[in-house]
């Protein structure tokens, strides 16, 4: 193992806990809900309550946790009180887990599951060569 490598291992072993800790935060179904909800924009008690019809008991239990865990902040306006995103690795993965579970399904497969870069066609070595035939009239 390089220097580099140790250095980084190291790295990810201090940050081990943190991302499992956050990953248990996106554990629960109405958590990643809320969340998902308000990395789009902010939104008070009441939007959440009646946009994801979680009962306000269950909301706020889960909102204390997301705000103890510094995933969600507050504001307060008035007599409301809005959330929002308050960790920036938050709203990069709710953007990831919307890509992937909400986007277009077709470009996130497209992407993952992009053949590697083929070898220049003039280095042939032992390789097989194929070639698709095809029926007139058939595909």
């Amino acid at each position: 193992m390089t220097d580099d490598q140790a250095v980084a291992m190291e790295r990810l072993k201090e940050k081990a806990p943190e991302a499992a800790e956050l990953l248990r935060q996106l554990a629960n179904a109405n958590r990643l809900l809320i969340l998902c909800h308000i990395a789009e924009e902010e939104r008070s008690v009441g939007q959440l309550e009646a946009d994801l019809g979680i009962k306000q008991p269950a909301l706020s239990q889960q909102l204390a946790e997301l705000r103890q865990f510094g995933l969600v902040k507050t504001r307060r306006q008035s007599r409301s009180i809005f959330y929002s995103i308050a960790d920036v690795r938050v709203q990069a993965v709710m953007s990831m887990l919307h890509e992937i579970f909400c986007g277009d399904a077709k470009a996130v497969g497209a992407r993952a599951a992009a053949p590697a870069p083929r070898p220049s066609s003039t280095v042939r070595g032992d390789t097989a060569q194929f070639a698709r035939v095809t029926t007139p009239g058939r595909r």
